[in-house]
């Protein structure tokens, strides 16, 4: 069934709103996958923050148009599904990658963090990105250890004086 001119406007508008908020998004080839398949992805998605959405590439290069991921629409060739990380950077390449694992006909064709499109070389780099919560914990890790580190040093003193008395004492 044709999808009239109003119907594309709406498709083409939410991509758009999607594309204009997300950090990130991952193109894949999905032909040869089922149905249940795709719901299971989708399933998947929700719960990762991750927006999926399979859309014509004629409507997907127009609703890139004026957004950080213009310059995706030379990789937009065959059956395309979109995944749009509003969350994480990572979240979506992570989710293809996953997915990708258990049916091999899931192939990623391209991603892209901000500006400059990437090859599907580059997904395990991408899918390896920190969350937020990961990336924070690291940042506050970084930040307490130099403290730590110097009470440590500064406790070193009076336990090296204690353990010196203490074999001074088991020597008489």
């Amino acid at each position: 069934m044709a999808i009239g001119l109003a119907g594309k406007k709406a498709i083409v508008k939410e991509v758009n709103d999607v594309a204009s908020n997300a950090l990130a998004v991952t193109v894949a080839e999905y032909r040869g996958i089922e149905v249940a398949d795709m719901t299971a992805l989708r399933k998947k998605a929700r719960e990762q923050g991750v927006f999926v959405k399979v859309v014509r590439n004629t409507l997907a290069k127009r609703a890139f148009e004026g957004t950080q991921f213009e310059d995706m629409s030379e990789a937009l060739k065959g059956p395309l599904v979109y995944g749009f990380s509003l969350d994480a950077p990572g979240a979506s390449a992570r989710l293809f990658k996953d997915f990708a694992k258990e049916n091999k006909n899931l192939q990623v064709t391209a991603l892209s963090i901000g500006n400059g499109i990437m090859g599907p070389e580059k997904l395990d780099a991408v899918a390896s990105l920190p969350t937020r919560d990961e990336a924070l914990a690291k940042l506050l890790a970084t930040f307490k250890a130099p403290v730590s580190k110097f009470v440590r040093t500064v406790n070193e003193v009076p336990a090296k004086f204690v353990r010196t008395l203490a074999a001074i004492k088991d020597a008489k």
